[in-house]
């Protein structure tokens, strides 16, 4: 179910563009709206939707989850910790509500500390898991590679 904004509900906040992972919720340089420039490359996690903080972003149902005539509508409840997806006919009946948990963290709370992971062990290397790997893994050269091994340095702000 690809996105959709309401350009009159949208005040050009910009929390679509910044949380859409496949970045195609773009601003309008002229009227400063939020739109999804290529509804097909939607990856309908609903990010967008979520995040609104206007509720101007909805998205269109496919036949098998509502039939035709019909909204969908995203209500995030902070103070419930619930999100519910409602489906409205054209003729205005409530069909269903849908109603979720809000299973997102706060942003930064989430970091796994990863110096205290363990090594992988030669049988997760050799695994048929990860037959596609790209070579520069070089997992078939012997000994573990690291960051400082392949003269490569961590960024700020990422966290490994």
């Amino acid at each position: 179910m690809p996105t959709f904004v309401y350009m009159t509900r949208c005040d050009g906040c910009g929390h679509c563009v910044d949380i859409c992972p496949s970045d195609i919720m773009h601003i309008d340089k002229t009227t400063r709206r939020a739109y999804n420039i290529e509804p097909n490359m939607c990856w309908e996690c609903y990010s967008c939707v979520k995040a609104c903080p206007h509720n101007a972003i909805d998205v269109r149902g496919y036949a098998d989850f509502a039939p035709l005539g019909h909204s969908v509508r995203v209500n995030r409840d902070e103070e419930k910790g619930v999100i519910a997806w409602r489906i409205i006919f054209r003729n205005g009946k409530k069909d269903f509500e849908l109603f979720a948990p809000i299973t997102t963290k706060p942003w930064g709370t989430a970091i796994p500390d990863m110096k205290e992971a363990s090594q992988p062990d030669d049988s997760m290397r050799n695994s048929h898991l990860l037959y596609n790997e790209p070579k520069y893994i070089r997992l078939d050269d012997g000994g573990l590679h690291t960051l400082e091994s392949n003269s490569l340095k961590m960024k700020e702000g990422v966290y490994y």
